[in-house]
């Protein structure tokens, strides 16, 4: 980022930060409390800034997400004394790492944070009301859909594009805790003893099905077949 850009940016919350001080001495309104927000949101600013440069800056959505997500925790929580946002801060790491892999489809495993941070954001977004074993469920629900979709992104493999297959297995295993773990949340309990034989039974599955898809795709390709 140029200097000049950079001054301009430190120029503008110098003011901001400075009235909303004096609107807080002199008993205007009580706005000292934005002050970490508005300095959080014009770090996010910058690192975007470098982020909308070039491609290879696509490490800047990153720090730019958080530094955002904290600006929108702290600012939710201003407004609504502290009875809301926690899920904001999750949400904007979640578009952060959605941006690096928009930016550079190479960075598949932007992805993985990806999904996993929309997963939390939804987990403490969840009323208290709700069974406790409602939040493994959703966890391991939320980490096979996260699997499951990147099974489905092609990767530049070899010249041409392909679609990777051990994603599925992680996504096969995760949801079958899942459905267990939503079971146990809804009293159609199952005895934790066949919880590690069901998982490992259905994993051994999953791995035959991807060492035949494979071996499908090998033939597939091979010269005069």
């Amino acid at each position: 980022m140029k200097p000049a850009n950079i001054s301009i940016i430190a120029g503008v919350v110098l003011m901001v930060v400075g009235g909303l001080f004096l609107l807080d001495v002199l008993n205007v309104a009580e706005t000292a409390g934005y002050v970490p927000a508005l300095i959080f949101a014009a770090a996010g600013a910058v690192f975007l800034s470098v982020f909308s440069r070039s491609r290879e800056n696509w490490w800047a959505a990153i720090p730019g997400s958080v530094f955002l997500g904290l600006a929108a925790v702290i600012g939710a929580a201003q407004l609504t004394g502290g009875r809301s946002g926690a899920g904001l801060l999750f949400l904007f790491m979640a578009a952060g790492f959605a941006a690096v892999y928009l930016r550079e489809p190479a960075n598949w495993w932007a992805l993985i944070p990806c999904g996993v941070m929309l997963t939390l954001a939804v987990i403490v977004s969840l009323p208290q009301e709700l069974p406790a074993m409602a939040v493994p469920a959703i966890l391991f629900m939320g980490l096979a859909a996260t699997f499951g979709v990147l099974s489905l992104v092609p990767v530049r493999a070899a010249g041409h594009n392909a679609r990777m297959k051990w994603p599925l297995i992680p996504a096969a295993v995760l949801a079958v805790l899942g459905v267990i773990f939503a079971l146990q949340a809804t009293a159609m309990l199952i005895p934790a003893d066949f919880v590690v034989p069901a998982v490992m039974i259905l994993a051994g599955i999953a791995l035959l099905v991807y060492a035949y898809y494979a071996r499908h795709d090998r033939q597939h390709r091979a010269p005069g077949t």
